[in-house]
C-alpha cells in the first residue's frame, strides 16, 4: 500500500540533478523534535533535496551545486552538521563549500533534522542541526550502479558494492558528475545572469561564458571488523573533489574544493546488564578551498587574477556511554575537538601562472578553536508521558596566531527538556524547552574583509516548541510552533562592514500532512511560516531579521500505479518576500509557484528508472535573498545581484541493483 511508502511530510521530489538517493521515512520523534526523510530521490546537492522535503528547511542558492541550508532562518554556525558522529566544517567564509557539500549523498541511510536547541551531543547546536547516518557495510554481497542524465548536459555515474563475512564487512562507493550551466526561466545561463547584472570587472570573459558549471567526484569506503560478538572496530573514509565550480553572483569562483574525512571508532555492546554500550570515536577532516577571479574580466584587464586560498581542519574525540537503569535510558559522554582555519590572498600572473610574491597577504589569521565538553541525557516513560532531558557543559578557547588579535575564552551550559503526552494511540502533543549557545567563529572574530570583531560575545538561544501529531490509517497530521529568543545574536552590520551582537526573536510554525485517499493515492501537503525581528532597534532602522523566508509550502499527488512504481505531481509555492532587512542588503522578492512531474518505474527488483520534469512551465524566480553577510555582486547601484533558480529541467536516472 502506498501509504506505507510515502509519509506525511515528504513529497517525493525531483530536484535539480538527475541522481537519486534513498532516505528513510520522515517521522517526528516528539521527544527530540526531529524529522527524517523517506524514500526520496534526491540530488547530489543535499541542500536542494532537504529544502524540498522538510518544511523547516530553506535553501540558499549559490551555484549549480554545493548550496547551503537554513533551519528556521538559521544558518552557518547557528546550526550543526554531523555525519556518523563526525562534525564537519567548510573552509570558505563565503559559504561556497557548506558542510552538506562534503557528503556522499548516494550513501545516506537517514537524516535527523533537529529543530531547536535540543542536541547536547554536538558542539554548537544553537538553533538546529543535521545528524546524518550513512549506510553500513553488509555481510551479503550486494551493490548497485546508477546512471543519470539531464538538461544542460548533466551527467552522473555512480557505483556501490558491499559485502564481507563474519570477521569483516566492507563498503566502497564512488561517483562522478558534471553539468553545464543551468538556464533560468528567461533562458539565461549562470554567466549570462552575471553579465546582464554585474559591473564590468566581475563579468565573465567571453572565452569562459560557456564553461561547465562544475565537476565533482566522490569516494567513500568503510570497513567494520568484528573483534568479538559484542565488539566492533569501524573505519571510514570519505573524499570529495569538486573543480571549477561557478558562483555567478559572487566576485570569485571556486578553483577547486577538496575535502577528506576519516574516522575510527570502537563500539562495545552489552558490557553488563545495565551498561549497554560504549563508543569511542576519533575523527579528522580537512578542506582545501581556493577561490579566484581568473574567469572574470578583471583578470584580463590586470593581467593577473586574485585568489583567496582557505584551509580548515577539524579533529575530535568523543566518548559515549549508554546505560539502562530501572527503565531510565542514560547517556553520558565527553567531547573534545580542535578546529584550525586560515586563509591568504595572492595574485597570479595570467600568462605564466606564477604567484606575485609581493601580493601575498593574510585574509584570515591561522586560528585554533579548542572545545572540551561533558554531556548527559536521560529518557524515561511514565505512563502516557515520554520525557527526555539533556545538559552539556562547554569550555572553548579561540587562539589566533596574530598576537595583535585578542584570544577568546567562552564557557556555556546548555540544557533542554522535552515531553510528550500520548493522548491515545493516534494522538499526542509535545512540548520542548531548551537553551544552547554557540561561540563566534574565526571569520566573525578575525577576518580581514569584511572586518572581524574580536569583541563578540557568544550567542544564546532560549526556545520553546509546542506540537501536535495525529497518525492513523486515514492520515498523518503534524503541526509545530516555536518561539526563539536570541541573546547576543551575531549579525552583520552592512554600514560598519563588521559583525555585532544584537538581541532578536524568531517565531513561527510548520505544518505537514499526508492523506491516504486510497491504497494507491496519497496527498502530501506541507507549509512553513516564520517571523524574525530585531529587539530594541534605533529609530528609523529596519526591524526585520535577515534570512527569514516568507510563507512557503507545497502539495503533491502520489499515485502508486503498480508495486514500487509511483507517479508524482507536485506544486511548490512561495508568498512574496516583503518583510526583509533592507539595512542588511536584502530586497523584495516576488511570489512564485512551480510544477514538478516525476515517474519512478520499477521494471523488476533489480532495475528501475526515473523520468521527471522540474519547473514544468519554465518560470523565472529567485528563491534566496541577498543578506550582506555573503559577499555578493552589486548591479552597479546599491542593489545586490539575485541569482535565479533553474528553468525547465528534464532528467532521467537508471539504477541497476544486484
Amino acid at each position: 500500500m502506498y501509504k506505507k511508502i510515502i509519509p506525511l511530510s515528504l513529497t517525493v521530489v525531483a530536484v535539480l540533478n538527475a541522481s537519486e538517493i534513498q532516505l528513510p521515512k520522515i517521522s517526528i520523534e516528539s521527544t527530540t523534535i526531529t524529522e527524517v526523510s523517506q524514500e526520496a530521490q534526491l540530488s547530489a546537492d543535499l541542500a536542494q533535496a532537504l529544502s524540498s522535503s522538510v518544511p523547516s528547511i530553506d535553501m540558499n542558492r549559490r551555484s549549480g551545486i554545493a548550496n547551503d541550508i537554513y533551519i528556521r532562518g538559521q544558518k552557518r554556525d547557528n546550526i550543526s552538521v554531523d555525519v556518523d558522529g563526525t562534525k564537519i566544517f567548510g573552509a570558505c567564509p563565503n559559504r561556497m563549500d557548506p558542510p552538506t557539500s562534503h557528503i556522499v549523498t548516494s550513501q545516506i541511510e537517514d537524516i535527523e533534522v533537529i529543530e531547536g536547541p535540543y542536541d547536547v551531543e554536538n558542539f554548537g547546536t544553537l538553533s538546529g542541526g543535521l545528524k546524518i547516518t550513512t549506510k553500513e557495510p553488509t555481510k551479503d554481497l550486494n551493490g548497485e550502479v546508477t546512471f543519470g542524465v539531464g538538461s544542460w548536459n548533466y551527467r552522473k555515474v555512480g557505483a556501490t558494492v558491499s559485502g564481507g563475512n563474519d570477521f569483516i564487512r566492507v563498503l566502497i562507493s564512488g561517483s562522478s558528475e558534471s553539468s553545464d550551466q543551468y538556464e533560468d526561466g528567461d533562458g539565461n545561463t549562470l554567466a549570462e545572469q552575471t553579465n546582464l547584472k554585474a559591473t564590468t570587472p566581475f563579468k565573465y570573459q567571453s572565452q569562459y561564458e560557456d564553461m561547465e558549471a562544475y565537476k565533482k567526484k566522490s569516494l567513500m569506503a568503510k570497513a567494520y571488523i568484528t573483534v568479538t560478538d559484542d565488539q566492533e572496530l569501524r573505519l571510514s573514509m570519505t573524499n570529495n573533489r569538486s573543480d571549477d565550480v561557478l558562483y555567478p553572483n559572487s566576485k570569485m569562483d571556486a578553483a577547486y574544493d577538496y575535502s577528506n574525512i576519516y574516522s575510527i571508532a570502537y563500539d562495545v555492546q552489552n558490557i553488563s546488564d545495565i551498561y549497554k554500550n560504549l563508543n569511542l570515536k576519533y575523527y579528522y577532516s580537512d578542506v582545501d578551498h581556493p577561490m579566484d577571479t581568473r574567469y572574470r574580466n578583471t583578470a584580463a584587464t590586470n593581467g593577473w587574477y586574485r585568489t583567496n586560498h582557505l584551509k580548515t581542519t577539524m579533529q575530535g574525540l568523543k566518548l559515549k556511554n549508554s546505560f539502562d537503569v530501572y527503565g531510565y535510558n542514560l547517556l553520558f559522554g565527553l567531547d573534545g575537538s580542535r578546529r584550525t582555519w586560515e586563509g591568504k590572498y595572492y595574485n597570479t600572473t595570467v600568462a605564466t601562472g606564477a604567484v606575485i610574491p609581493a601580493s601575498i597577504s593574510t585574509s584570515l589569521t591561522h586560528t585554533e578553536t579548542e572545545n572540551m565538553a561533558a554531556f548527559a541525557k536521560v529518557e524515561k516513560t511514565f505512563g502516557d508521558f515520554d520525557i527526555e532531558a539533556g545538559a552539556r557543559l562547554d569550555d572553548t578557547e579561540i587562539t589566533p596566531d596574530d598576537v595583535s588579535k585578542r584570544k577568546r575564552d567562552y564557557d556555556a551550559i546548555s540544557a533542554n527538556l522535552l515531553t510528550t503526552y500520548n493522548l491515545n494511540e493516534t494522538n499526542k502533543i509535545f512540548l520542548g524547552v531548551g537553551q544552547a549557545s554557540r561561540v563566534p567563529d574565526p571569520r566573525e572574530l578575525y577576518l580581514v574583509s569584511p572586518s572581524g570583531n574580536e569583541d563578540l560575545e557568544q550567542t544564546t538561544n532560549t526556545e520553546v516548541d509546542l506540537g501536535y501529531e495525529l497518525n492513523n490509517n486515514m492520515m498523518n497530521f503534524k503541526v509545530k510552533a516555536f518561539y526563539s529568543m536570541l541573546e547576543d545574536y551575531i549579525y552583520f552590520n552592512k554600514t560598519a562592514n563588521t559583525f555585532n551582537n544584537i538581541d532578536a526573536t524568531v517565531y513561527g510554525a510548520e505544518l505537514s500532512t499526508s492523506i491516504y485517499a486510497t491504497d494507491a493515492l496519497t496527498v502530501d501537503m506541507k507549509a512553513s511560516y516564520k517571523v524574525g525581528e530585531k529587539d530594541d532597534v534605533a529609530p528609523g532602522a529596519d526591524e526585520d531579521l535577515a534570512d527569514i523566508a516568507p510563507l512557503r509550502g507545497d502539495i503533491a499527488l502520489n499515485y502508486e500505479y503498480m508495486t514500487n512504481s509511483v507517479a508524482t505531481l507536485e506544486v511548490q509555492a512561495s508568498d512574496k518576500w516583503d518583510d526583509f532587512d533592507a539595512d542588511s542588503g536584502e530586497q523584495e522578492l516576488d511570489s512564485w509557484a512551480i510544477v514538478n512531474l516525476k515517474v519512478k518505474h520499477a521494471v523488476n527488483k533489480n532495475f528501475d528508472f526515473t523520468l521527471g520534469v522540474n519547473n514544468l512551465f519554465d518560470e523565472t524566480y529567485a528563491l534566496s535573498n541577498t543578506y550582506a553577510d555573503l559577499i555578493l555582486l552589486t548591479t552597479g547601484s546599491t542593489d545586490t545581484m539575485l541569482l535565479n533558480e533553474p528553468g525547465r529541467y528534464i532528467y532521467t536516472n537508471l539504477t541497476f541493483k544486484f
